[in-house]
């Protein structure tokens, strides 16, 4: 008796012009949340960091930012003052970013469902919070992020 094994690749992705590369918060697919349009998962993300804060003048800035590239360094500058709970709000600002754009786009819709039940893993070589870091021990949030919007769409759609 012989036995079949079924493999599933991985998925890894990172960049917008790879395979994959619609799951990169860099695509560019605007998502409405907050009651405005943003150009990127990447601009509400990082603006989403000085609401409240004495730096909150900076999300103008960051949402008229021409690239999700000039937003993050935007995001990222360490002498500005980032709001006291990020470290407990960031998971679930960027789910919410994330559901936004895959329930706003069919096309990607479609390529994020075609993954079937399979690992999504961003292949950030510095990130290990959000991807899978140089040496793929990284938490890996965003693939697990996109895995969990993946589920949530198939339910809407019964």
């Amino acid at each position: 008796m012989s036995a079949i094994f079924i493999f599933q690749m991985t998925i890894y992705f990172y960049k917008t012009n790879d395979p994959y590369g619609c799951f990169s918060n860099f695509s560019p697919h605007s998502i409405y949340l907050d009651d405005r349009h943003w150009q990127t998962v990447e601009h509400y993300y990082q603006a989403q960091k000085f609401v409240g804060t004495q730096d909150e003048d900076l999300i103008t800035a960051i949402r008229a930012a021409k690239t999700p590239e000039e937003a993050a360094s935007l995001g990222r500058d360490r002498c500005r003052q980032v709001r006291s709970d990020w470290e407990e709000v960031k998971f679930q600002i960027m789910h919410e970013a994330v559901l936004a754009k895959f329930s706003g786009h069919a096309d990607i819709q479609a390529v994020l469902l075609a993954t079937g039940d399979r690992l999504i893993v961003e292949d950030s070589p510095i990130d290990y919070y959000w991807g899978c870091g140089l040496d793929k021990t990284g938490q890996n949030q965003l693939g697990k992020i996109l895995m969990s919007v993946r589920q949530t769409i198939r339910e809407r759609l019964g």
